[in-house]
């Protein structure tokens, strides 16, 4: 939505309230008497009357922007609601005869609110094409700026313009070489030059041409003595000149529009029509507001794309036109010349729509191409041309190289697919695993029967070593409970047996080792120290346990990380979106806001302290791409105090000065989205 469709609003609203203002009226004593007249003409053509108005009911309501789906009708549909309201037809025939049937003043009144909606609708389209064909020749001025700016870019652009400088020469010299060869064909008159050979013809067709390119040679002596380099700055320089004379006539028409067109001002106590409907000049004045926006909508298409006219000449030349034109300073008193009026403005409406629109957007269109930057084939015809010379070679490699080709890009997909299941898939299950306590997903070192095999182990080892020596323990055959505390301290670690044992044998080493003794407790410990090692790990596998779910989201990590980078790449390759970034963005709206200010600040005020239409036209259009891009990063609730702002700034009656403070309150409200 733009400020078009909002503009087109308020004025059908304000024609919807006048309507409302008409049928609510209560009639009184000079008006008892037209509805008493009228009564005669119900009871006559009462049927006929009522199939009218229902008729034009219904043509109201579909160019209404309240009942219509779309705001803005097309021009198709616009013509063939006027052609089945039948206006022209039924205004002329009145016109014509001699005893025309009365209409009732509902009839009438229908019948002009109609035009004014078809008026309205029609104003809409207008500014639309002016605000649409305006924005993009900045794009265009642009690129001409980086031509000019970069001797290496207007070299490119030299490279890029020569076959059609080359053609255009050759053009000229063949079209001069054969009108030399007409003008001498006619002034032949002996019947012996006429019948000469084809090759003679085509030995004089060539020397004419040499003529011609040595004629061509001194009148381009001017351009021998300037540098192609040079020549092509001049070309972009005349084109640039030429866009921005277009765009300002451009957004001059549209200040003209905005400000002039369907300045219609109906308060909500009726201040074109009056609340008793009594008074006819408050009719004519609405009438006249919209015979004056159809003029005005038809000089400005008209005159807009005459480049040889500068902004002010263009203004007072509508102004003038719009000021002589006959449908404005006519008399129309009686209902015929009222009948005639409206078949008149009914007629050129539809000449807008016909004839004046679709001529405008061609003229429009041929003199952007004529003046813009070239086309994509001009642009684009080296790399074109280095793409065929080169494709054969291209071909032979890929052909030769066709085996390991497919031998990479299977690689490839194995790898990939690899990575997927054994980096995100499988760390996934695993994490789900975890969650649901998986038995089968438990991360340990040691397996979990082990140590308490080797801890039973160390107890029968040191028990049955304390019953073969019980010297060592107590001296006496040990009971039942000196078992039971031998195997609760081993539990706790301590061998006292195994290691008095050791120490005695140690004293005696042969003896000890001949016995079996020595060796058996060197054993013991042995095993002793395997214990306490898978302890110290069972301590280290319940940490892990512990930490399991961290383990798993620190496996995942690495493929996500890979994958969301590798498809937020190719969502902005194919979506040609990498370089529209937030902050790209953000920057795009400062320098659209430096664009507003700059033109707020250089303009020159009228006397009332306002814009002139063409400064007004130049805001209207950054501030429309200016809200379109806010509206994409702005939340609701701020979006819609964000229009109200807008709406403000693009008020030109409000004054520069406080335009000049909307825009502070916009940068200082919104820097945060601004940053």
């Amino acid at each position: 939505m733009s400020f078009v469709i909002d503009h087109i609003r308020q004025v059908d609203g304000q024609l919807d309230r006048l309507e409302f203002l008409e049928s609510s009226a209560v009639p009184e004593s000079p008006e008892t008497r037209s509805l008493e007249d009228d009564s005669k003409v119900f009871t006559t053509h009462s049927e006929e009357v009522l199939v009218r108005i229902e008729q034009l009911q219904t043509a109201v309501k579909s160019v209404s922007t309240a009942s219509s789906s779309r705001s803005l009708l097309r021009p198709s549909t616009l013509l063939a609601i006027l052609e089945q309201a039948q206006l022209r037809k039924l205004s002329l025939d009145t016109s014509i005869q001699s005893h025309p049937k009365p209409k009732s003043a509902w009839e009438r009144d229908l019948e002009w609110l109609l035009v004014s909606k078809a008026t309205t609708q029609t104003y809409g389209l207008i500014l639309n094409i002016l605000l649409e064909q305006t924005i993009p020749l900045s794009n265009d001025i642009w690129y001409w700026d980086e031509v000019l700016g970069s001797n290496i870019y207007t070299g490119l652009f030299s490279v890029q313009t020569s076959p059609l400088r080359l053609w255009q020469w050759a053009n000229d010299i063949y079209c001069d070489a054969r009108s030399r060869l007409q003008f001498v064909g006619n002034v032949s008159a002996n019947d012996a030059q006429r019948t000469r050979s084809l090759s003679d013809q085509w030995r004089r067709f060539y020397g004419l041409v040499k003529d011609s390119i040595r004629d061509r040679s001194l009148v381009d002596m001017r351009s021998k003595v300037m540098s192609p380099i040079t020549l092509c700055r001049a070309e972009a320089a005349r084109k640039q000149n030429h866009l921005k004379r277009l765009r300002e006539m451009t957004a001059s028409g549209l200040g003209v529009l905005m400000d002039e067109g369907l300045t219609l001002d109906v308060g909500d106590q009726g201040s074109i029509i009056s609340k008793n409907c009594t008074d006819e000049m408050d009719k004519e004045e609405w009438k006249s507001v919209v015979a004056k926006s159809v003029v005005l909508l038809e000089t400005v298409l008209r005159h807009v794309t005459a480049l040889e006219l500068g902004p002010s000449e263009f203004e007072d030349t509508v102004f003038l036109s719009v000021d002589e034109d006959p449908e404005i300073g006519q008399d129309h008193s009686t209902d015929e010349q009222v009948s005639s009026r409206l078949a008149s403005l009914t007629g050129r409406l539809q000449q807008i729509l016909q004839v004046h629109m679709p001529t405008h957007v061609a003229l429009s269109k041929k003199l952007a191409a004529e003046y813009g930057r070239p086309s994509r084939l001009v642009r684009y015809w080296v790399l074109l041309l280095a793409v065929c010379v080169f494709s054969s070679t291209l071909l032979r490699v890929f052909v030769n190289r066709k085996a390991e080709i497919l031998t990479w890009v299977h690689d490839l997909g194995e790898t990939t697919m690899d990575f997927w299941y054994n980096w995100v898939i499988e760390p996934v299950k695993k994490i789900v695993g975890t969650i649901r306590h998986d038995k089968d997903s438990e991360v340990a070192i040691m397996s979990k029967g082990s140590l308490a095999g080797d801890r039973a182990s160390l107890e029968r080892m040191v028990v049955d070593f304390a019953m073969d020596n019980p010297s060592s323990s107590t001296g006496v055959a040990l009971s039942e409970a000196d078992i039971a505390d031998i195997r609760a301290k081993v539990k706790e670690g301590d061998l006292t047996p195994v290691l008095k044992a050791y120490e005695r044998d140690l004293r005696k080493p042969f003896r000890g080792t001949v016995r079996g003794d020595l060796a058996r407790a060197l054993l013991i410990q042995i095993q002793k120290t395997k214990v306490d090692v898978e302890v110290a790990i069972s301590g280290i596998d319940a940490l892990l346990k512990s930490q399991e779910l961290v383990f798993g989201f620190v496996g995942l990590t690495p493929g996500v990380l890979v994958c969301l980078g590798t498809f937020r790449w190719l969502s902005g390759f194919l979506s040609g979106r990498e370089g529209r970034t937030e902050g790209k963005r953000q920057d795009q709206m400062v320098r659209i806001l430096r664009n507003i200010d700059r033109i707020l600040t250089a303009s020159t005020p009228s006397d009332n302290g306002m814009l002139s239409y063409r400064d007004h036209g130049l805001l209207l259009c950054e501030v429309h791409v200016f809200r379109q891009r806010a509206m994409r990063i702005l939340p609701g609730d701020i979006g819609r105090e964000f229009l109200e702002e807008i709406d403000e700034l693009v008020n030109i009656r409000t004054g520069i000065i406080r335009q000049v403070k909307v825009v502070e309150r916009i940068r200082w409200a919104y820097s945060k989205w601004l940053r």
